[in-house]
């Protein structure tokens, strides 16, 4: 089973969303974590816009990059175009992908539900490629 990490700025939206859809769509198929170059909390509208389509994401926490180890993932994916500030062991992964989401943070209702709606498709497509 591959292991994904999935990096944000604050992990609190995207990386956190992210993680929620991999954790249910790639059940059995990947394992996934996320994290952030600073930990945070998880946002309460993140955790809003989840459970309007019936995926809990209430238990996950925010957690800094600096508790984890690159080799123990085979796929790194930037959610937020901060791969340019990533430790290099991160980018050199067998699979490293920057997706450069909006950050919807302090923005309105729509603004998360399209990048939830987003970050869907891309996981999806990701755990199709990797499993």
């Amino acid at each position: 089973m591959k292991k994904v990490m999935f990096i944000c700025k604050r992990n609190s939206c995207r990386s956190q969303i992210a993680e929620g859809f991999a954790r249910t769509l790639g059940a059995g198929k990947i394992a996934v974590t996320s994290s952030g170059l600073e930990a945070s909390r998880v946002h309460p509208t993140a955790i809003q816009v989840m459970d309007e389509i019936g995926i809990d994401i209430t238990n996950q926490t925010s957690d800094p990059l600096s508790d984890f180890q690159a080799e123990d993932y085979d796929a790194v994916i930037s959610l937020c175009g901060c791969g340019v500030n990533l430790p290099e062991d991160w980018v050199m992964q067998e699979v490293f992908e920057d997706w450069q989401l909006d950050d919807p943070d302090g923005q309105p209702l729509e603004t998360f539900h399209r990048v939830r709606d987003e970050i869907k498709v891309r996981v999806q497509t990701l755990i199709d490629s990797l499993s």
